[in-house]
C-alpha cells in the first residue's frame, strides 16, 4: 500500500511540473511575438540619422545651389552625391548639369527615370562611373539609342537596365535591340553564353535583366532566340530564375534608388514640387488679361468703392481739426465771440 501511495503521488508531482511546463511554454509563446512585435515598433519609430536630416534640408532648398553645384559639390563624399540625385530626380530637378556635378565613380545605380537628362549627360555619367551594375532610363524623353551605347560602351559591368514607359523610351528601346545583344569575336563556338567575357566583342556584356514591362511581342521574341542570357521582365520567385537569384534592381515595383532615401523624410520632395510653367502668350486666350492688368482693375474698383468714405473721413477730420484749434487758440475764441457778436446785432435790428 506505501509503494502504492507513493507512486501515485510521485505521478501527480509529475503532472503538475507539466502542467507548469505547459504554463510557462503557452506564457512564452505569447511573450515572444509580443517582444518580436515591440522590436518591429521601434525600428519602425528609429529616428532618422543627423545626415539624413541635413540632406532633407538640402534637398528642400536644392533649387538655390543648383547653379553653384557644381563647385559645391566637390567637397561632397559619395554616399551624400548619390541622395542628392535621387532627391533631385523626386523634386524634378535632374538634368544634365546636376547630374554630371553629382556623378562619382564609386556609383553602382543610376536611376534617371522621368528626368531631363538628356544623351550628353548619360554619356558623360557613364564614362565618370564604370562600374554601374544597374541602370533605369524609363520615361526618358532626351535620351536615344545613341546615348545607350555610350552607357554600353563604358560600363561594362552593366547586369540590369529599365526602359519605356513612354511612346519616347519605348521607341528608343526598340532600336536599342541590337546594341544590347552581345556579338561574338569567336563564332565557330557551341554556345555564346559559355564563352569568356573576353570573346564578347561589342554589346552589353554583362547585361543579364531587362525590364521592359510594354515589351512588344517582335522584340520579345527576338531577344528570346538571338539573346537568352538577358532575362525580361523577370518575376519574383523563392527559388529565383533558373536557379539564379533575381536581384532588387530587377523589379519594377519599387524605384531603383528607394534604399537611397529611405532614411530621408519623404517631405523633402512631397511638399517641394516646382511650380508649373506659365502658359506663352501665344497658347493663351486673346481675350484673357494678363495677371498685371487684373491687379489694375482690381486695384481701380477697389479704390472707386472707397472714395466716398475716404471723403466722408476727411471732412470730419476736418470738423475735428477745427474744434480742436477754436478750442485751443486765444484768436479762435475772439473770432467766434465777434461772430456770435455780430449776428445778434444783425438779429436785433
Amino acid at each position: 500500500m506505501e509503494k502504492g501511495k507513493s507512486a501515485r503521488q510521485a505521478v501527480e508531482i509529475s503532472l503538475k511540473k507539466l502542467d507548469l511546463n505547459a504554463d510557462w511554454n503557452f506564457k512564452s509563446s505569447r511573450l515572444i511575438p509580443s517582444l518580436h512585435s515591440s522590436r518591429l515598433r521601434i525600428e519602425k519609430t528609429k529616428p532618422p540619422s543627423l545626415v539624413s536630416l541635413c540632406l532633407g534640408v538640402i534637398g528642400r532648398h536644392l533649387e538655390e545651389i543648383i547653379e553653384d553645384l557644381s563647385e559645391i559639390a566637390v567637397n561632397f563624399p559619395a554616399d551624400i552625391k548619390l541622395p542628392l540625385a535621387a532627391i533631385a530626380r523626386r523634386r524634378k530637378l535632374l538634368n544634365d548639369d546636376v547630374i554630371v556635378s553629382l556623378a562619382d565613380s564609386s556609383w553602382e545605380i543610376l536611376d534617371l527615370s522621368g528626368s531631363d537628362v538628356p544623351n550628353f549627360g548619360l554619356a558623360k555619367v557613364a564614362e565618370m562611373c564604370k562600374s554601374l551594375r544597374a541602370v533605369d532610363i524609363s520615361q526618358c524623353k532626351k535620351i536615344t539609342a545613341n546615348g545607350v551605347s555610350e552607357l554600353v560602351r563604358h560600363c561594362h559591368s552593366l547586369e540590369t537596365m529599365r526602359c519605356g514607359g513612354c511612346p519616347s523610351s519605348e521607341s528608343t528601346a526598340r532600336r536599342c535591340l541590337g546594341i544590347l545583344k552581345p556579338k561574338l569575336n569567336d563564332v565557330e563556338g557551341d554556345s555564346w553564353e559559355e564563352l569568356d567575357t573576353m570573346e564578347i566583342g561589342h554589346g552589353a556584356q554583362s547585361l543579364r535583366w531587362l525590364v521592359w514591362p510594354k515589351i512588344d511581342e517582335d522584340s520579345l521574341e527576338m531577344l528570346s532566340a538571338e539573346c537568352p542570357r538577358i532575362i525580361v521582365n523577370p518575376k519574383p520567385s523563392l527559388f529565383g530564375f533558373k536557379g539564379t537569384e533575381v536581384p532588387r534592381e530587377a523589379f519594377p515595383d519599387v524605384a531603383l534608388d528607394d534604399p537611397i532615401v529611405e532614411d530621408i523624410d519623404p517631405k523633402t520632395w512631397s511638399m517641394c514640387r516646382s511650380m508649373p510653367k506659365a502658359m506663352s502668350p501665344s497658347l493663351s486666350s486673346a481675350n484673357e488679361l494678363s495677371i498685371a492688368e487684373k491687379f489694375r482693375l482690381a486695384f481701380v474698383e477697389r479704390d472707386t468703392r472707397l472714395a466716398p468714405k475716404r471723403a466722408k473721413n476727411a471732412r470730419q477730420h476736418q470738423r475735428r481739426a477745427e474744434r480742436e484749434w477754436m478750442m485751443t487758440s486765444t484768436r479762435a475764441k475772439a473770432l467766434a465771440l465777434a461772430s456770435k457778436a455780430t449776428k445778434s446785432l444783425h438779429g436785433r435790428s
